[in-house]
């Protein structure tokens, strides 16, 4: 770290030296990493690039409808780059999927019919879908009520899709398989592309009619191939995580094939209409421009991450994944032990935050997860877990999930403040 920076850090913001001569070793020592991760990036960079060009883009795709929102070129393009991008047959990108619990409900509802049998084989789904699935909750709308059943399949011990246990699970009812490919609230390494595909190909070769359907969120761009280029069918997230690139207002996105988009696109809608209708409100210019720069501020966000687990590994926590080990998403988990922590820890990340940076985040009852969480997140766009972030469920062993940052630099203090805060707290010694 440079002088000039340094005094800036220590004078007027008042970290202590302690916090930054720590952050600063971590950082050397993992600079090797970074290389590997840059390299990443600058694939999926010209990857974007070149849909962008092969759909021929241009400003009249800036444009935007009124009313239903018929034959609109923005809409259609953008959807288009999407499914280069991801290499299916068709996509839906939409503001009118208000977020990844969204997208991937239109792709269950949308897919799944009385009498189906769906396995998630990553264990528990995030909390959110829980009542979307029907495991929790009053039903109301759930796929329980409408006649869906549902089996999960745990993962091994040492994080892999367990395949036996899933052939043992598989049934004559069984349509549609999914994998979860973030770690969510759980303490697990998110799924990679390598195990996506293998996991793909088994079921496959058990029965080729099931649908294998990947929860995708906050794993865009974490490799240089997506889960539907190694065999999966379809997959969903939002636009307010990594492939918006912080700039995206809403929306969420659904790629995979054409005849399984229909039918999505039914749901979205209404039979008969399905994707042809849909205003995009002006905002394709900022889906556009968000998709593009998508690669780099994911970059950022992953570096952060791997910052965030050298410099808490330093400090004697259990973090995951490790500094070193392979990335598919790009959260954090910390095993800070003590709920003291954990809202200390969310409390230096609202600290850094350029929105709201004087709030303190407190746990509260939030809709959709059965214990209390408590999230830190001054972003630009609300809820958007691109931007710096972090949050916990109040529960043992108090675990918090640190994600995003539009830059490298922003991430980083994001650690800075973090570890401040629990500083000045005595909540850690350094």
């Amino acid at each position: 770290m440079r002088q000039n920076t340094y005094q800036l850090l220590t004078k007027e913001l008042q970290i202590d030296p302690k916090v930054l001569d720590l952050v600063s070793q971590a950082e050397d020592e993992i600079r090797e990493e970074f290389e590997i991760l840059d390299d990443i990036m600058a694939y999926n960079q010209y990857k974007v690039l070149t849909a962008f060009q092969e759909n021929r883009i241009s400003d009249t795709h800036f444009a935007w409808n009124t009313g239903y929102g018929y034959d609109d070129a923005g809409r259609e393009a953008l959807e288009r780059v999407y499914a280069d991008i991801f290499k299916t047959e068709a996509a839906l990108v939409r503001p009118i999927i208000v977020n990844g619990t969204h997208a991937l409900t239109l792709t269950l509802t949308g897919i799944l019919r009385p009498g189906d049998e769906l396995i998630y084989c990553t264990g528990a789904p995030y909390d959110t879908l829980e009542e979307v699935i029907g495991i929790r909750g009053q039903g109301k709308g759930s796929l329980a009520e409408f006649g869906v059943s549902y089996k999960q399949v745990e993962l091994t011990e040492d994080g892999d899709i367990d395949l036996t246990a899933l052939k043992n699970a598989i049934s004559p009812k069984t349509r549609m398989v999914t994998v979860q490919r973030a770690t969510g609230y759980g303490w697990r390494k998110a799924i990679t592309i390598d195990q996506i595909g293998k996991w793909a190909d088994f079921v496959h070769s058990v029965n080729p009619d099931i649908i294998c359907m990947v929860d995708n969120c906050y794993g865009e761009f974490l490799d240089t191939k997506e889960p539907t280029q190694v065999g999966a069918d379809v997959l969903a997230g939002s636009l307010i995580k990594n492939p918006g690139g912080g700039l995206a207002l809403t929306g969420g996105y659904i790629a995979g094939r054409k005849d399984l988009i229909d039918n999505i696109s039914y749901r979205m809608t209404s039979p008969g209409i399905g994707g042809e209708c849909g205003l995009t409100f002006g905002q394709t210019r900022t889906m556009f421009q968000g998709l593009f720069i998508a690669p780099k501020t994911v970059n950022g966000a992953v570096k952060g991450a791997a910052l965030c687990a050298k410099v808490f590994e330093k400090l004697g926590y259990d973090v995951c994944p490790k500094a070193f080990e392979k990335r598919s998403d790009i959260i954090e988990a910390v095993k800070l032990g003590s709920p003291e922590a954990v809202v200390a820890f969310c409390e230096g990340i609202q600290a850094a935050a350029p929105i709201d940076a004087y709030v303190k985040p407190i746990p509260w009852d939030m809709p959709g997860y059965e214990d209390q969480v408590v999230m830190a997140a001054g972003a630009f766009v609300q809820g958007s877990s691109i931007e710096l972030s972090a949050d916990a469920p109040i529960r043992p062993p108090y675990i918090v999930y640190f994600q995003g940052g539009l830059t490298y630099e922003h991430s980083k203090f994001g650690v800075i403040k973090a570890l401040q805060t629990l500083y000045e707290k005595k909540l850690v010694t350094i």
